[in-house]
């Protein structure tokens, strides 16, 4: 029997802690809504990464059922994504579920490295990490004023804002890295990397764990993240309808 999961402590014991699971449920605030059925779990929250998402973890006999459940309850609008080959298994039972993409998921438990210099939290400079964006990131998700997307961090040289990345859509347990792009004329320094350790190292201690989103074909960005420790997970997103 499908049954409902409205506190966070029930969520993570249904789940295993798992933090794609956590990160998505946000709390289970603002909407948010989770399910259970055998060994499978559900969690939706609404434009958290500028998606409406659903988590699917589990066993893919039981996931189908919740994955049909919870779209019914939320809306096709949601897009469920997890776990590659669980995803693969969901898709195909579901037909009006189709493939919408693939990347990976990041997750890092704790953060060992050496203390970074140089970057910090960064103040009234919306306007300019909005102009380093839309000149050297134009495809980030996460823009200064955007809803979830909380502070930026940053590392100037010279006076020039050199590197950013974000806090953004960060969950109680799960802190997430996002907006991470480095000014066109500074790149190949390690500069990206100095300010995504040090927004990794704040986001564990503030959360007690930090993941993040990743093209698969960023073979750069992927370097950088695995030399600071994060954990790749293969993952798979879907959508209602062939046309969505």
């Amino acid at each position: 029997m499908i049954r409902e999961l409205r506190q966070e402590a029930e969520l993570r014991a249904a789940c295993g802690d798992d933090d794609l699971v956590m990160w998505t449920a946000q709390g289970l605030s603002g909407g948010a809504r989770a399910w259970a059925l055998g060994e499978a779990v559900v969690a939706g929250s609404r434009e958290v990464s500028r998606r409406d998402r659903l988590a699917v973890w589990g066993d893919a006999s039981s996931a189908v059922g919740l994955v049909r459940h919870a779209l019914a309850e939320l809306g096709p609008r949601f897009r469920p994504f997890g776990e590659l080959e669980l995803m693969r298994e969901v898709t195909a039972k579901l037909d009006d579920v189709q493939e919408s993409g693939r990347f990976s998921w990041m997750s890092l438990p704790a953060y060992g490295g050496d203390p970074v210099a140089g970057v910090g939290w960064l103040a009234d400079a919306d306007a300019e990490v909005s102009a380093l964006l839309a000149r050297d990131a134009p495809e980030s998700y996460a823009v200064p004023g955007a809803p979830g997307v909380r502070r930026w961090a940053g590392l100037r040289e010279g006076g020039v804002l050199a590197a950013v990345a974000a806090d953004a859509w960060s969950a109680p347990t799960v802190g997430l890295l996002a907006g991470v792009a480095t000014r066109a004329s500074f790149r190949g320094r390690g500069l990206a990397e100095r300010v995504c350790r040090w927004v990794s190292a704040q986001l564990v201690a503030a959360h007690g764990r930090a993941a993040l989103m990743v093209d698969d074909d960023n073979a750069a960005a992927l370097a950088v993240y695995e030399r600071i420790g994060y954990r790749r997970r293969p993952v798979m997103a879907a959508h209602v309808g062939r046309n969505s």
